[in-house]
């Protein structure tokens, strides 16, 4: 048995590290280890509840709408309050938009140069409009004979690689096609970061998110300027995106074995009526295939290979987080939920499981389209190359929700819901990030916060060994991935990349003031 250790897994969030065992070229049993360690849970101790929705959205730039939300979310259950008509819409449309920009982030700029050759382009013979934005930089540039600059320097974005040639797909129009959409979707993702902007004022961190709604006011300038930006961005996951995936699919059949895990969670996203719980994500857990209601109680998180002292099992609401650097048998600063004493995958594959076990009409004729046309079952989308597709699906679907409601939101009506802070009083925030399922507790004493604990996406999927030594689902998914180069893993790295991690999330507050390690840099 040969051990590799992926140290640090780039193009993801934070810092995370994978040990693998592998065994016959295929991985046996995978840890994966958050590195670092954050204190923001800790900051909020204290302080005004209404700063709450600020302050978290500090803990990650990519999903802080998410944060900011849910943030609010918990300070006005903890009040009786919800948000009123505008209020719900604006928050759904800012939310939706960031997804947009995080799922194409994820598939083109994080995930696609696992798999895209970008030496394709020095061999494309095709029609120059084929190159499309490439033009400017591929058509006329890569050619040393005619520039003097080498293709090494003019692929300097796309370089290094990790791992030879054999570990990229050959098929050339695809990947001058996805090169294409690469840089295409720079200007895409720059244009959703807008249309958040329009919603709660700018994007990261929010200063239009607040407890109760968002502060501003929807004109007719504003919508209007959100409908010219969805149409543009419509196109290319319609034209580009989506078909990308399914050709992906096609060409790497192996990856619907690849990257398995079978229990979801999803705690629902998008409130899309009067009622909170009328959610267009619905919400529910999917075990053994059997979908069932969710019971937030049933939520805990188990230390016993984290590091930290505090006792384990505890329920959110109760969370402590006592750090120990040196505790024997621990080997991340990730805790490890369970949901009745299971792990579960949280994300956009959970999400669309859930809502097709659940008989969402617009998520299953998408799910089915997309599986017809790559001919997979529904039980291979659950896999590495499902993550991926399941990204695209939800961002088709939310392009046409973002339109609808835009429709509903009353121009010059009231944006958010009055709320007062409560002398004392608990709540929590439950919904869904991009990268899936996200929780916010917390408890207000003599009109402060008392205690905020937080469980984010990929505390769930990069959760270590618990209490019982049942590995977390990124864990499990790395079991039986082949390895066909011991010292380029790069079948590895495409099932971590599969499941978007964020560490900067991730890892859990430390005591403030206290001293957790010293580290000397040379």
């Amino acid at each position: 048995m040969s051990k590799i250790v992926i140290d640090p897994i780039t193009r993801i969030e934070g810092h995370l590290s994978v040990e693998l065992d592998v065994e016959a070229g295929r991985v046996k049993s995978a840890r994966v280890r958050g590195d670092m360690f954050r204190g923001f849970e800790q900051i909020l101790i204290g302080r005004n509840p209404f700063d709450a929705v600020q302050i978290a959205q500090r803990i990650c730039g990519v999903c802080p709408i998410s944060h900011g939300i849910e943030s609010s979310r918990c300070v006005e259950n903890a009040c009786g309050v919800v948000p009123n008509k505008n209020g719900r819409l604006l928050r759904n449309l800012a939310l939706a938009s960031n997804y947009l920009q995080s799922h194409i982030l994820h598939f083109y700029h994080l995930a696609a140069l696992d798999f895209v050759d970008i030496t394709a382009i020095l061999k494309y013979s095709g029609n120059d409009e084929k190159l499309n934005y490439l033009k400017a930089w591929a058509a006329s540039e890569l050619s040393e004979k005619k520039t003097g600059v080498s293709a090494a320097t003019a692929c300097a974005p796309f370089l290094p690689r990790y791992g030879g040639d054999g570990f990229y797909i050959k098929d050339t129009e695809f990947n001058i096609a996805a090169i294409a959409h690469y840089v295409k979707a720079l200007d895409i993702r720059m244009k959703a970061h807008r249309m958040v902007a329009l919603f709660v004022g700018r994007v990261p961190h929010a200063i239009g998110l607040v407890t109760g709604g968002v502060s501003k006011t929807p004109d007719k300038a504003t919508l209007a300027a959100a409908r010219n930006i969805l149409a543009e961005i419509s196109e290319f996951v319609n034209s580009s995106y989506v078909p990308d995936v399914v050709a992906l699919a096609k060409l790497l059949p192996g990856y619907t074995e690849v990257g398995r895990f079978g229990d979801f969670l999803a705690y629902g996203e998008f409130p899309d009526g009067p009622d909170e719980k009328d959610l267009y994500f619905p919400r529910g857990i999917v075990s053994g295939g059997k979908r069932m209601a969710l019971d937030p109680s049933e939520i805990t998180e188990q230390v016993l290979h984290s590091r930290y002292s505090s006792p384990s099992n505890l329920h959110p609401s109760l969370g402590q987080t006592e750090p120990a650097v040196d505790k024997s048998g621990a080997y991340t600063w990730i805790k490890a939920p369970r949901y009745a004493g299971k792990p579960m995958e949280v994300g956009p594959l959970a999400r669309i499981i859930v809502g097709y076990t659940a008989g969402n009409a617009d998520i299953k004729k998408e799910v089915d389209a997309l599986a017809s046309a790559v001919g997979i079952t529904l039980p291979q989308l659950q896999s590495a190359i499902g993550r991926h597709a399941a990204r695209a699906i939800e961002s088709k679907l939310l392009c046409r929700k973002i339109s609808g409601w835009l429709d509903q939101v009353e121009e010059g009506e009231k944006p958010r819901q009055e709320c007062a802070i409560p002398d004392k009083g608990e709540g929590v925030g439950l919904g869904e990030a991009a990268r899936g399922a996200l929780g916010h507790w917390i408890s207000v004493k003599d009109g402060k916060i008392d205690r905020y604990q937080c469980i984010v996406p990929t505390t769930w999927n990069a959760s270590p060994r618990d209490d019982n030594g049942v590995a977390g689902p990124m864990e499990q998914a790395l079991a039986g991935t082949p390895v066909s180069d011991e010292k380029n893993p790069m079948e590895a790295a495409r099932v971590v990349r599969t499941f978007d991690p964020c560490l900067a999330c991730a890892i859990h507050s430390v005591k403030a003031g206290a001293e957790i390690a010293r580290f000397r840099v040379c």
